[in-house]
């Protein structure tokens, strides 16, 4: 395999497990820090948050060092973040530096695949996208066993960034190639003016948005609609599963006839699966298996979309310097969308005592994430 290949699916491979680890140890790190449950629910929006504010950092820093470096500079403070967070009264610094590295990588990486593989945007995408779910899941599902076996969560937590090393290693050749300052003159300036990049940006943003609320509420969801728990977390381990197989189904699909250049069907195929699995959540007939086929479709239907807005980045726009000016403004806007998607969602079930119009909120949201699907689609750069 390609190094600098093998080193773009290690960034990506890095750049969520050190997050969904978290979730199941936020029992464990609660108990040991005193933590309200309001002060635990900011443990996972606070990446999210810094997502939205460090992804306008990314390309300045990219600027003037240059994207080989600025993807050093990233896994070392993703290292450093990840060891800082499991020290006593550092969790919430940690926390912080870890969302910033990554989204880093977030802005960053549709940079690297514009520049050194434009002919395969879609499959690249797809790979480091597909790497990135798959080792997420997984440290979700060790992270309890890890954390037994290891001694307490601190060092289950710390554990990845041994995993950030290795991806130091295989990534630090390509930054002495590359040399100082390499693609470091000039940054694109952000294109807040263009019609383009805001129909990208909206999609982004909408289909982060219903990432994050399924990720949040999908459980609870099923378990008030009398779901057995159990049988409703596997369900969200299906969600992430039937995401992982678009990831990598969905390039083959992109790189087929006018696919490649008019994005409209596959983007509006994005909002369809997502609609109508939500939909299938609230209003299918009531049992595992209508609520199984409901959340592969949804999952399917968010793995198709992180994918093709990901490679928007790259087919919209002319150059890397570009590509990632328009990733800063898409994901900077787009995870300060996700951050607020599930608090909203939940302030809707208390206020309406039921599923139905948090349901249909998020439905009405799949419909503008079609529409702007459609537009974003169509062939063009950003201006």
């Amino acid at each position: 395999m390609n190094r600098l290949l093998l080193g773009v699916l290690l960034i990506g491979a890095v750049g969520r497990a050190p997050l969904t680890s978290v979730g199941p140890l936020v029992s464990e790190i609660r108990a040991d820090l005193g933590l309200s449950s309001a002060a635990a629910g900011l443990l996972t929006t606070l990446p999210l948050l810094a997502f939205a504010v460090f992804s306008l950092v990314a390309p300045l820093v990219a600027g003037r060092a240059g994207l080989e470096r600025s993807l050093a500079i990233a896994l070392l403070l993703l290292a450093g973040g990840i060891a800082v967070r499991s020290l006593p009264a550092q969790l919430w610094t940690g926390t912080i530096a870890v969302g910033a590295a990554i989204a880093c990588f977030n802005v960053l990486l549709p940079s690297v695949v514009k520049r050194d593989f434009p002919d395969r945007v879609a499959p690249v995408t797809g790979g480091y996208s597909a790497t990135q779910s798959v080792v997420a899941a997984v440290a979700s599902g060790t992270a309890v066993p890890l954390a037994a076996a290891a001694g307490g969560w601190r060092w289950a937590l710390a554990s990845w960034a041994l995993l950030v090393v290795v991806a130091v290693a295989v990534w630090a050749p390509s930054v002495r190639e590359a040399g100082p300052g390499a693609n470091g003159a000039a940054r694109a300036p952000l294109p807040w003016r263009s019609g383009l990049a805001w129909q990208v940006t909206l999609f982004m943003g909408l289909q982060s948005l219903a990432f994050y609320v399924l990720i949040t509420w999908l459980p609870t969801i099923e378990r008030d609609h009398g779901i057995d728990p159990a049988v409703a977390g596997w369900h969200l381990f299906a969600y992430l599963a039937a995401a992982v197989a678009a990831n990598l189904l969905v390039p083959l699909f992109m790189r087929a006839g006018a696919a490649q250049a008019d994005q409209r069907l596959v983007g509006l195929g994005c909002a369809v699966c997502i609609g109508a699995g939500v939909a299938g959540q609230q209003w299918l007939p009531w049992n595992a298996w209508w609520a199984l086929a409901s959340v592969l479709v949804a999952g399917f239907g968010a793995g198709m979309a992180i994918v093709v807005c990901l490679s928007l980045f790259s087919l919209r726009t002319t150059d890397a310097r570009q590509a990632a000016a328009l990733s800063a403004m898409a994901q900077s806007t787009g995870y300060g969308l996700a951050a607020g998607g599930p608090v909203l969602i939940g302030a809707l079930r208390d206020a309406a005592g039921s599923w139905t119009v948090p349901v249909v909120v998020l439905c009405a949201l799949t419909l503008a994430m079609a529409v702007v699907a459609w537009l974003s689609g169509r062939p063009g750069t950003v201006a």
